[in-house]
C-alpha cells in the first residue's frame, strides 16, 4: 500500500460558481501531521471538506491511500464503511456537530451507525470520555455546555472510532487559553505519532507543536510549502497570505534600534 495517505491532483472547486480551489495540488504521506495555514477565504476548509468526502472535486482528482476518492466510489458499502471508520472530521464549530440529548449519547452516534455490538460501545464510550477528561459531562445536554467542553465532546465523538487520520478545522478557535492549550497537549499526544492529523488553521502560534509540514494556501492554490520553522521564517510569504500584517513604530531614541522600522504582528 501507498504511504500517501492523500494525493491532490489540480484540484478546483467552486461554491455557486465562486472559485474557492483553483488547480491546487498537494501530498499528505500516512502518519505526517500536516497543517493548513491561509487567511479566511485561502481555501483550507474546502480544502477539509474534500479531503473528508463531504464534496467532490469539480475538476481534478483526489486519491485516497492510492484509491479515488469519488462520489461513485462512496457508493460503495464496504469502501463507504471502511473511509467513515478511518477517516475522521471535527469542524471548526461543534454546535454543527453536536445534535444528541446527552454527550453519551453523541459520542456513541458514530459506533451505533457502523453497527459496533452495544456493549463494545457502551465500553468504548466511557473510555474516550475519560481520555478526553469529560467523564463527567456523559449525561449532560451538549448545548449547554462550554465552548471548551463543546470542542472536546465533538473531538471524542470522532475519537470514539480510534480513526488512522485526523482533519481538524480551526481546533483552538473561541476557545479561552486554558481549553486552546488543553487542544494542542491533546494534538501533541494523540496516538503517539503514528496518526495522519490534517490541521486547517490561521494560527501561527502553535504551529511548530502540531506540524511536521505546513501547506500555505492563497486564492485556492498552494502559495509556500515547508517545514512549520522555515514557514513561519517566510516573513514575505506570510504577509503576502494576509497571515501576519506589517506594522511601524517607533521605539526610545536611546534603544539599540531607534527609529521607526517595520514590525510583524499575526493577525487575530
Amino acid at each position: 500500500m501507498t504511504d500517501l495517505a492523500f494525493e491532490v491532483r489540480d484540484v478546483s472547486y467552486r461554491y455557486q460558481q465562486v472559485p474557492a480551489l483553483d488547480g491546487l495540488s498537494l501530498e499528505i504521506r500516512r502518519g505526517e501531521r500536516v497543517a493548513l495555514l491561509g487567511a479566511n477565504g485561502s481555501g483550507k476548509s474546502t480544502l477539509l471538506r474534500l479531503l473528508a468526502a463531504l464534496h467532490f472535486p469539480d475538476r481534478g482528482d483526489i486519491l485516497y491511500f492510492g484509491e479515488s476518492l469519488s462520489e461513485r466510489r462512496l457508493q460503495d458499502e464496504e469502501f463507504f464503511f471502511r473511509f467513515r471508520r478511518r477517516v475522521g472530521v471535527v469542524f471548526q464549530n461543534p454546535d454543527i456537530q453536536l445534535f444528541n440529548p446527552s454527550v453519551f449519547d453523541e459520542v456513541a452516534f458514530g459506533p451505533l451507525q457502523l453497527r459496533w455490538p452495544r456493549d463494545q460501545i457502551r465500553g468504548r464510550v466511557y473510555e474516550t470520555l475519560e481520555t478526553m477528561g469529560i467523564s463527567r459531562l456523559a449525561d449532560r445536554a451538549p448545548h449547554r455546555l462550554s465552548g471548551g467542553e463543546k470542542k472536546r465532546v465533538a473531538l471524542a465523538s470522532v475519537l470514539v472510532l480510534d480513526p488512522e487520520i485526523l482533519l481538524l478545522d480551526e481546533p483552538a478557535a473561541a476557545l479561552d487559553p486554558g481549553s486552546q492549550s488543553q487542544i494542542t497537549d491533546f494534538l501533541v499526544s494523540w496516538g503517539g505519532g503514528s496518526k495522519t492529523v490534517v490541521t486547517a488553521t490561521h494560527d501561527l502560534d502553535t504551529l511548530e507543536d502540531i506540524a511536521d509540514r505546513c501547506y500555505v494556501l492563497e486564492n485556492g492554490k498552494v502559495a509556500g510549502e515547508g517545514a512549520p520553522l522555515a514557514i513561519l521564517h517566510d516573513v514575505p510569504l506570510l504577509e503576502r497570505t494576509k497571515l501576519v500584517r506589517p506594522h511601524h513604530h517607533v521605539h526610545d531614541p536611546s534603544a539599540p534600534q531607534p527609529g521607526p522600522h517595520p514590525h510583524l504582528h499575526r493577525r487575530p
